[in-house]
């Protein structure tokens, strides 16, 4: 199978350099543009990094001597030179919905990493184990937009690739009625590393900005439905959210607090969360985990440091299933944040994307 050739906007920041990572020796798609702000372009990506690479593992071969582009400025030129783009930038939301409905217009169709588009009723927020039908919206979209190819799809906030996915297939078999939240967020989170950020160092900060309200809002929209060329957001459950900023590198945390309409046992919840596949496991889509769910019986796991790269980083971890006083369950999720819950997630999308016929070559 030819590749689809690749450009990643926003290519030097944290995202973005996982980006580049992810798609060395991807078996279905070529990184073949980066790009970046005026500041970067011209320069290769080794020279435009210099010693800003976050990444525990080392640059890729293949990305070292590409010249950073202007996003902005040499949109057209990427637009014609790639298949489609994931986008990672950082800029204002209104800039960031400019840019990427430009690139789209442009007939180039945009994975983005960015909560700027995540409310727009015609763009598909993808979480490809939970709503991969949200995709049907695709074609009004490129109504809309007047486009051919181009398109934009979204992934959610990278906290809620914790929790959501354990919620997801209880809420489906038992109905849920509401939900409390707490999150424990690593600093990559925030496209930080201790080095960058001395002050996170032996420190929690009990807020991220805009976070609880993403926490509360956006699994609703991942549990709605496509009507009349618009995704409508489900009416259920309540939930109430929590964030905090951890002294962790790596991995979101989240305590959960869950009711149902008809209340489950804790058999048929671990029984719920062992079988369950979504249309990533069903297609095997190459960073697809095979189990997506890992529970724990150990009380003390999961664990930040020793379980969030369980299957590439791409699975979720739970554990400490136990009944509560005030809700029906209690329990305890993991994710990977800059992988399943950022740029391994929307490369998941992509993938799905293909695998649906909405990523085509030229």
């Amino acid at each position: 199978m030819e590749k689809l050739r690749v450009g990643v906007i926003g290519g030097t920041g944290m995202v973005g350099q996982r980006f580049v990572t992810l798609m060395e020796d991807h078996p279905w798609f070529q990184l073949t543009v980066i790009a970046a702000s005026p500041r970067s372009a011209g320069k290769t990506y080794e020279e435009a990094i210099g010693s800003r690479w976050a990444m525990s593992t080392p640059m890729p071969e293949e990305a070292k001597k590409l010249v950073v582009m202007d996003a902005e400025a040499d949109m057209e030129k990427i637009a014609a030179q790639v298949d489609f783009v994931f986008s990672a930038v950082d800029m204002k939301k209104e800039e960031i919905q400019a840019l990427e409905e430009a690139y789209a217009r442009h007939e180039c169709p945009v994975v983005s990493n960015n909560s700027a588009h995540r409310w727009t009723p015609d763009v598909p927020m993808v979480v490809p184990e939970i709503n991969a039908d949200h995709l049907a919206v695709i074609p009004a979209q490129r109504k809309r937009l007047g486009t051919k190819r181009g398109f934009i799809a979204v992934k959610s906030n990278c906290s809620l690739q914790s929790y959501v996915p354990a919620l997801h297939p209880l809420r489906e078999k038992y109905g849920l009625s509401k939900a409390l939240v707490c999150t424990y967020q690593a600093i990559s989170g925030a496209g930080k590393t201790f080095a960058t950020w001395p002050e996170m160092v032996d420190n929690v900060i009990p807020y991220i900005g805009g976070e609880e309200e993403k926490s509360e809002r956006e699994p609703l929209k991942l549990w709605g439905h496509v009507e009349n060329g618009v995704i409508v957001n489900a009416a259920s459950p309540s939930i109430t959210a929590q964030c905090f900023r951890v002294a962790a590198s790596d991995g979101h945390m989240a305590a959960v607090f869950a009711s149902f309409d008809k209340k489950p046992s804790e058999e048929e919840i671990l029984e719920t969360w062992s079988s369950f596949k979504g249309r990533a496991q069903e297609l095997e889509l190459p960073s697809a985990p095979k189990q997506f769910l890992h529970y724990f019986d150990d009380p003390s796991r999961p664990q930040t440091k020793l379980d969030r790269m369980t299957e590439r980083g791409m699975a979720v971890c739970v554990g400490r299933l136990r009944p509560d006083t005030q809700y029906d369950y209690k329990f305890v999720c993991l994710s990977h944040n800059t992988l399943r819950g950022a740029a391994g997630g929307a490369v998941l999308l992509a993938e799905l994307l293909h695998a649906e016929g909405y990523l085509t070559r030229r």
